[in-house]
């Protein structure tokens, strides 16, 4: 077995998608770390979003299995919008090359920093349930597949559109929403990796390695999450989230 990088590389690449497995089981954002990673390992940058897409599969889907044995997930309930989820993502990854993503990346920050202010300022928001504003049909049918078409086409944010979906529309507590946000990321990763596999080369092993250490984050963030419930999961939301924009603004200067 060979690597695609040197052994020193491969340890920052390791210890980088650790600590994007912690923060992305808490509140999303993980590719915030991951993605410059493995672009200054010398990963071209269509690489590096396949790369990613094979090491967030495993940290979603950890976090995702750890969520439901602590009883914040209705396998039943979230089974078929992770199907709907897996199959817009593809579809975005696939019309990639069609569709303006620079032109959405480009209005991404002010969408990021709009999320990351209603979380910290609205009120009431804590794990209960509140009503939902529409239908399940509507929320699993309409707007988690767009969430994940966009997963598919950009990618930044995925977690806090989901979130957001789940607590301002859908109704749901923050934990639950943050243990449903990581089955349908777990879904939509899995759907851009199978495109994203089509048309370009992941570094496979160097994205299994990373995969083992996300894992390991991950198990340790969602039990924090479990324990801690909003009061750990906002904050940790609102810093992802406005750290996400201002680095895509950076990137736009």
């Amino acid at each position: 077995m060979g690597f695609e990088v040197a052994g020193e590389v491969l340890a920052l690449l390791v210890l980088a998608a650790f600590c994007a497995g912690f923060v992305d089981s808490i509140a999303g954002g993980g590719g915030l770390i991951t993605i410059p990673a493995l672009l200054l390992a010398g990963a071209p940058p269509v690489t590096a979003l396949a790369t990613n897409k094979v090491q967030g599969v495993f940290g979603a889907a950890s976090a995702a299995v750890y969520y439901a044995r602590a009883g914040q997930v209705d396998p039943h309930a979230v089974a078929l919008p992770a199907v709907g989820a897996f199959a817009a993502a593809a579809l975005g990854a696939s019309l990639a090359a069609w569709l303006p993503a620079e032109t959405i990346r480009a209005g991404l920050p002010v969408v990021l920093i709009a999320i990351a202010g209603w979380f910290a300022f609205r009120r009431g928001l804590g794990d209960e349930d509140r009503a939902a504003r529409i239908g399940p049909w509507a929320l699993w049918a309409g707007v988690v597949p767009a969430v994940a078409l966009y997963d598919g086409l950009v990618g930044p944010g995925t977690g806090s559109f989901y979130m957001l979906a789940l607590v301002a529309l859908g109704g749901l507590g923050v934990l639950k929403a943050t243990a449903q946000t990581k089955v349908l990321n777990s879904a939509s990763n899995l759907g851009g990796l199978a495109a994203f596999a089509l048309v370009a080369l992941p570094w496979w092993w160097v994205g299994l390695a990373m995969g083992a250490a996300q894992v390991a984050g991950a198990q340790i963030g969602a039990r924090l999450a479990v324990r801690a419930g909003a009061r750990l999961i906002r904050p940790v939301l609102v810093v992802t989230s406005t750290a996400l924009a201002l680095r895509l603004i950076w990137e736009q200067l």
